[in-house]
């Protein structure tokens, strides 16, 4: 899967519908704002987005209740849903696109490296998709990136809001 390609396809399928997009990312570390950002066209569908790395940044600037991190930790299907949500209502826009997981090299806090979850947060409800990826640090990075772009683009095309196509 081409990580541009699939960004690209997402925003081309945002402007179409005049939808708006903002991320908050955890292991991509703003990898999904950048790319999103090298696309020509972005500004009008591109809200912006939180890099909500440290566990105590996910409550405090994306919302993401603090009894779900201290009874799960950052690396969970629920705090994905709560991350997607969150950018979603703090930046204002109609869709969120949230990335947390464990890159490695180590696991982190009994959770095994490439263990990810992506979450897409839309104007009809929240998808999270659990991933389990092999390889680098990179990589797991990179793949995370190109799955989070896919999912969007699937939740996009899927959804049925009434919007102008």
């Amino acid at each position: 899967m081409d990580t541009g390609a699939t960004a690209a396809a997402a925003v081309h399928e945002l402007v179409d519908r005049r939808q708006t997009v903002a991320v908050a990312e955890s292991l991509t570390g703003g990898l999904l704002a950048a790319t999103f950002v090298e696309i020509p066209g972005v500004s009008s569908v591109f809200r912006g987005g939180l890099v909500v790395y440290a566990t105590d940044l996910k409550h405090s600037l994306a919302g993401v209740p603090e009894d779900l991190l201290a009874d799960r930790g950052p690396v969970d299907a629920d705090v994905a849903r709560a991350l997607a949500e969150g950018a979603r209502a703090r930046c204002g826009a109609d869709w969120g696109l949230a990335t947390t997981g464990v890159a490695g090299p180590e696991p982190q806090d009994g959770k095994p490296v490439g263990m990810v979850f992506v979450a897409v947060a839309g104007p009809v409800g929240t998808v999270v998709r659990e991933l389990s990826l092999s390889g680098s640090r990179s990589a797991i990075r990179h793949e995370t990136m190109t799955s989070a772009f896919a999912l969007l683009v699937d939740e996009l095309r899927k959804a049925d809001v009434g919007m102008p196509r």
